[in-house]
């Protein structure tokens, strides 16, 4: 036999051997994909006060702030930029097996008004202890219904005026009485006559309603899913009880000037949880002035 005929032989005998397939190598594994990344839709800026709404896949798990968003069956989601919040704001989502993902949103400043009042009655500034000791009762009872988190989207439809009127109060601005320096406005308040009906801005479920709070008067606050909240101050008269569910539009209560209002007016605050946020930006662009 030749030495040409030798070799292969010798080559199959040699791969046997050593336990190699004399055919075939083993297949190669794929290199593992990364997973892929979530999609996630945001603004990419918002100014202080701001209700943020947001989309993401359904079944996502959302984080903000430490605090575990709710996302809707559709994706949607929402949270509150404070008054004197600073950015950029970090929002998470990660999908179980599916990847992960982060969004970040600039913070818009503005500028805050600062008032001085001088001569005011010391214990309008300063309650006695008595008085002291309801307002923080009270304030406490509707503090409580802020942390509600229904699964409910009513807080993504655009919002319409709860009256109509000029705007006599904004959000945000502050006021010194006396050089005490006191919170800062936490709402909106609308000029209007005494008895105007009131209207829901959006829907939403009555959470608390109140004819005499020592500082709000007749107080109501309508829950609108997810944490949003908005409360109406000052009424003088509630057409509703908790529990009641309420259609944007519809009329629940009239305007007054109940509890420590110099005189009829609407105040009408939001809240996403503990965050207070400006009713004036839920509305429509073309509808942010006053009708």
């Amino acid at each position: 036999m030749s030495r040409l005929r030798l070799a292969p032989a010798l080559a199959l005998a040699l791969a046997a051997c050593a336990g190699a397939s004399p055919r075939t190598a083993a297949p190669a594994r794929p290199a593992p994909q990364p997973a892929p990344a979530v999609s996630i839709e945001l603004p990419a800026s918002a100014a202080q006060g701001s209700l943020v709404i947001g989309r993401t896949r359904p079944g996502a798990l959302a984080d903000y702030a430490g605090r575990t968003l709710r996302v809707a069956p559709d994706g949607v989601f929402a949270f509150g930029i404070g008054r004197d919040a600073t950015g950029p704001l970090r929002v998470l989502v990660s999908v179980p097996g599916g990847g992960s993902g982060e969004r970040l949103v600039d913070v818009t400043p503005r500028d805050w008004p600062i008032e001085q009042i001088d001569g005011v009655p010391p214990k309008t500034v300063n309650p006695p202890p008595d008085i002291a000791a309801r307002i923080e009762r009270e304030q406490a009872r509707v503090a409580a219904v802020r942390t509600r988190d229904d699964a409910r989207e009513e807080f993504a439809q655009p919002f319409v005026w709860p009256v109509q009127g000029r705007i006599s109060g904004r959000f945000g601005n502050q006021r010194v009485y006396n050089g005490t320096p006191k919170s800062p406005h936490s709402g909106m308040d609308i000029a209007a006559a005494q008895g105007t009906p009131v209207k829901a801005p959006a829907g939403g479920v009555v959470t608390f309603a109140d004819p005499d709070l020592y500082l709000t008067g007749g107080t109501v606050v309508i829950d609108h899913g997810a944490g949003v909240s908005s409360n109406f101050l000052h009424l003088s008269r509630i057409d509703v009880k908790v529990g009641d569910r309420v259609a944007q539009g519809q009329v629940f209560a009239a305007v007054g000037a109940t509890g420590r209002a110099t005189g009829p007016h609407l105040h009408w605050g939001m809240n996403w949880f503990d965050t207070r946020i400006d009713p004036l930006l839920v509305l429509e662009p073309a509808g942010k002035t006053a009708p």
